[in-house]
Formats: C-alpha cells, sequence, structure tokens
C-alpha cells in the first residue's frame, strides 16, 4: 500500500477542558451489527466492539448498498471528547481492516494521555473516509455525512466507524479508540467500473 499523506489532530490545549469520562457513542445509520445501549456500549474493542467481559450480542441486521453510490452515515456522541471519526471497509474478513488511528501521547501521573492522531487524506481502501466531525466541543445534535461506497459486490462486508478520543487515557481494550460497526450487503452497478482497490469476494 502506498504511504499517504497524514496531518494530526492537536487537542493538548483541551487537556484541561475535556472531561475525564470515556467517550461512547451510538451507531444510528446504517444498522449496527451489535445491540447497543443508551451509550452504544460495548464499543471498546476493536475492530467492532465489544469488550473483554462482554463481546456483545449481534442483531443479525444487514443494510443493503448499491455499489458506487453514498451511504448515510448517521452517529450520536453520547458522552463527549474532543476527536474526530474515521470510515473503512472490509470485504472478506474483518482482518482487512486497518490498525486504529496512529496516536501520539503524553506522559501525566496516571498515565499516557491522547494528544493527537493521524488523519490520512486522500483515504485509500480500506479507509473510505478519515477525519470526519472533528470537534472540540459537545455536539448539540447528531452528525450525519454521505460516504460514498466502492464499485463491487459483497454479500457481508463489514462497515467500519471509529473513534479518535484526545486527551483521553488509555482504556483496557480499545486504547484510545471506540468502534462500532454495519454489515452491508453491496451490489455492484453494471454500468461503471468495478473498484479494483477492493479485493473480489471469496465465493
Amino acid at each position: 500500500m502506498r504511504l499517504f499523506a497524514s496531518i494530526l489532530f492537536g487537542a493538548a490545549a483541551l487537556a484541561v477542558l475535556a472531561p475525564r469520562g470515556g467517550a461512547h457513542f451510538r451507531l444510528l445509520e446504517p444498522a449496527s451489527w451489535l445491540e447497543e445501549s443508551q451509550l452504544g456500549d460495548p464499543q471498546k474493542m476493536a475492530p467492532c466492539g465489544g469488550t473483554s467481559a462482554d463481546p456483545g450480542k449481534p442483531t443479525g441486521a444487514v443494510t443493503s448498498v448499491k455499489g458506487g453510490e453514498k451511504l448515510h452515515i448517521k452517529l450520536r456522541e453520547m458522552v463527549f471528547h474532543p476527536g474526530f471519526y474515521r470510515v473503512a471497509l472490509a470485504v472478506n474478513s474483518r482482518d482487512e481492516l486497518p490498525p486504529d488511528p496512529e496516536v501520539k501521547t503524553e506522559p501525566t501521573a496516571k498515565g499516557p494521555r491522547s494528544v493527537s492522531a493521524a488523519i490520512h487524506y486522500p483515504p485509500v481502501p480500506p479507509v473510505l473516509a478519515d477525519g470526519l466531525f472533528p470537534h472540540t466541543a459537545k455536539f448539540d445534535k447528531e452528525v450525519e455525512a454521505d460516504v460514498e461506497i466502492p464499485n463491487i459486490s459483497c454479500s457481508k462486508c463489514t462497515l467500519q466507524i471509529v473513534e479518535f478520543m484526545a486527551s483521553h487515557g488509555l482504556n483496557k481494550d480499545g486504547d484510545y479508540t471506540y468502534h462500532h460497526c454495519a454489515v452491508l450487503q453491496i451490489s455492484a452497478n453494471p454500468d461503471k467500473p468495478i473498484d479494483a482497490g477492493y479485493p473480489a469476494e471469496k465465493k
């Protein structure tokens, strides 16, 4: 995979302003693959949520999408922390999903705390969008975006949405990132070329 440009989301100045509790978010659209609590839990463990103590209960939800078109993503941040979101797509295995955002930390008396993380732009597969909804203050409403889905076919692709949290202590399961996923059934548009950046589905 070729190298691509990255920038850092700076948040060091927010350290004294940010709450110490962990951020939480709910995936409202598309339908989450796990049943979520009012806070969106369980969501700490990569790549798709759960925790070491609670793997979560699958919903069985599958969202149908047309390849080469936009998918609407809708989130609600339940507990504020400064940061941003990233969206990625795996075709055959969740092992295809990228590692969590690369984090710069600073030492504190209570252990390392996140300062910033890399935002890769332009995004390359498997990342669909990076640096979404950057914020340093609490959202006053749900946040939404349309993300273009590659023109491919797959019966059970995994769409991953993660939140990087700045000015945050190290979590047991998720380090500085929270995770949600959705299962997509993508049907390629025959009038458009197949996106060669993604592997073919294994039958």
